[in-house]
């Protein structure tokens, strides 16, 4: 069974004491932002803990990581700090620990209900990456718009395949999203239109989220990979299809990708979930050396996507995924990125890229899901190929451990018309 903590956590929540996500909130509107974690159903201000000198470790004792508006700070610090935050705030939450739990004036300023804060983005996000690391989403992909006979490129076999994304427009769970204009060409040889996207659509992936970098020049191995992860988000990472297949030829997405990405609030470190690591799929052929790892391994994260359609009031789920389908991992995505003496920074996002799994129900967005709209999804009563506006989308993640999830809460938009 889990650990016990002195606040009632309900064994399905998503954020027991073994888990302990970081991110940044606001206690009421208009008050200044600042780092806390999440256990049960509050918010633990990491700001008030500090403050009473409660972080008295080597790495913390000293620092002001969490009197700053979002946690780059801290993700500088690096995993000695990482695991020391943790602990102690493991230590000070256990049911048999007095400081937070004895003290009523400190346990009311310390901990707040989760549903009368307001989260905001928990970093300062300067670069984003998105990569395209689910062997099962290329080749539907590629037999999508290229047909079966080679689905996947050569390439893709050998190296982690990104492209950079627009870091300006990731926004937290809860933002709505407006449907995007561009051009597009619908069928063919015919003329090219400008408008509304008509082909927007979800794509199911998460995001690790880069602690300390590296200088411009010198790389990090995969063996040091690792520790440059503070940890992992939900992320969405909208697309409007048609933008996208009438501009990614030569130089790949633009348009049809940088309108919109929205994540989860809350940051699920790696130490939370080592104990779901997994073997990751076998790799052939067997990569290079710079990224070929001792122990290869991915997250067992069950994955599930909901929409609930304009003017229903009830959510259907579409899509059960797994991280553990990923072909490449977070560590070689990072090593690769970096190879060539590219500088990360702490904050930074790397996404996986659509995550599918192997059988239809699996699928990671509706342009698989529906086959380029060949083939529509019942949603309660009513059918879809591509989002409409109205539509909200919802991320949810978590691994089952004995007694106790360790969760990622929710990622979701509601799409708003184009103007």
């Amino acid at each position: 069974m889990g650990l016990k903590s002195f606040l009632e956590v309900k064994s399905d929540s998503h954020f027991p004491l073994e888990n302990l996500p970081f991110g940044v909130f606001k206690p009421e509107s208009g008050s200044d932002a600042r780092p806390g974690v999440a256990i049960g159903g509050y918010v633990a201000d990491l700001s008030v803990i500090a403050a009473a000198g409660l972080f008295d470790g080597p790495c913390l004792r000293n620092s002001d990581c969490f009197t700053q508006p979002n946690l780059n700070k801290f993700l500088h610090l690096g995993r000695p700090a990482w695991k020391e935050a943790r602990e102690t705030l493991q230590k000070l939450l256990s049911a048999t620990e007095p400081k937070l739990r004895d003290n009523a004036s400190l346990r009311q300023k310390a901990l707040i209900p989760m549903d009368k804060v307001e989260m905001v983005l928990p970093i300062a996000i300067g670069d984003y990456t998105d990569f395209f690391s689910s062997m099962h989403h290329a080749k539907n992909c590629g037999t999508i718009f290229r047909g079966p006979e080679n689905p996947i490129n050569r390439n893709w076999f050998h190296l982690p395949i990104a492209y950079h994304g627009r870091a300006s427009s990731i926004v937290v769970s809860g933002t709505d999203i407006i449907r995007p204009r561009g051009q597009a060409s619908p069928t063919g040889d015919s003329a090219a239109y400008f408008g509304p996207s008509r082909k927007l659509d979800f794509e199911l992936e998460m995001a690790a989220v880069v602690g300390p970098g590296n200088e411009l020049g010198k790389s990090v191995s995969i063996d040091e990979a690792r520790d440059h992860i503070f940890g992992l988000v939900l992320m969405n990472d909208w697309s409007a299809r048609d933008i996208q297949a009438w501009e990614y030829v030569p130089l790949g997405p633009f348009l049809g990708k940088s309108f919109g990405t929205t994540v989860s609030p809350w940051i699920v470190t790696l130490d939370a979930l080592e104990p779901f690591s997994c073997d990751a799929p076998k790799q052939d052929p067997p990569p290079l050396p710079y990224l070929a790892e001792k122990i290869s391994k991915n997250y067992d994260i069950s994955l599930e996507v909901l929409i609930k359609p304009a003017g229903q009031e009830d959510s259907c789920t579409v899509t059960r995924s797994n991280f553990k389908h990923l072909y490449w991992t977070v560590t070689q995505q990072l090593a690769h990125h970096t190879v060539n003496g590219c500088n990360l920074r702490p904050g930074d996002l790397l996404g996986t890229g659509t995550i599918s799994g192997p059988e239809p129900e699996s699928y990671g967005c509706l342009l698989e899901l529906t086959w380029n709209g060949q083939k529509p999804l019942s949603l309660g009563g009513v059918t879809r190929t591509f989002l409409e506006d109205g539509d909200e989308v919802t991320f949810t993640g978590y691994c089952k451990g004995d007694g106790y999830n360790i969760g990622f809460g929710t990622c979701s938009g509601k799409i708003l018309p184009s103007p």
